[in-house]
């Protein structure tokens, strides 16, 4: 059975933006060999962490929506923690990265009202 993901993976900052691609393209390849098909590859580029990961305070981002088996994805999330050039990985189910914004902009609303309502 096969399910939505939303991949983020944080990459080494030495690596050279125009190889990102590649590098990601490589790893996705336990995807689509096991009948998984990939949505959207999304390059973010360097970005400054909100704290130190192996020393460093900067990493590239890539996020990666795909459609794939359970025994698909934990083979790439696998695969990505044995290499070197990443630093950080988080797969999430789509239906859980939905219900996790979702409910992070209920808090914020929630927060807003009480704001409000505390200045009246």
């Amino acid at each position: 059975m096969t399910h939505q993901y939303e991949l983020m993976a944080i990459l080494q900052p030495e690596i050279d933006e125009r190889q990102v691609p590649a590098i990601v393209d490589k790893f996705l390849t336990v995807i689509t060999e096991s009948g998984g098909t990939i949505e959207n590859i999304d390059i973010w580029g360097k970005r400054r962490l909100a704290y130190e990961i192996q020393k460093k305070n900067e990493g590239i981002y890539a996020v990666v929506n795909f459609t794939a088996t359970s025994e698909a994805t934990q083979e790439l999330d696998r695969q990505l923690g044995l290499n070197e050039q990443i630093m950080r990985t988080k797969v999430l189910r789509a239906e859980e990265a939905i219900a996790m914004v979702a409910s992070e902009a209920k808090r914020a609303e929630e927060r807003a009202a009480r704001k409000t309502a505390a200045k009246a």
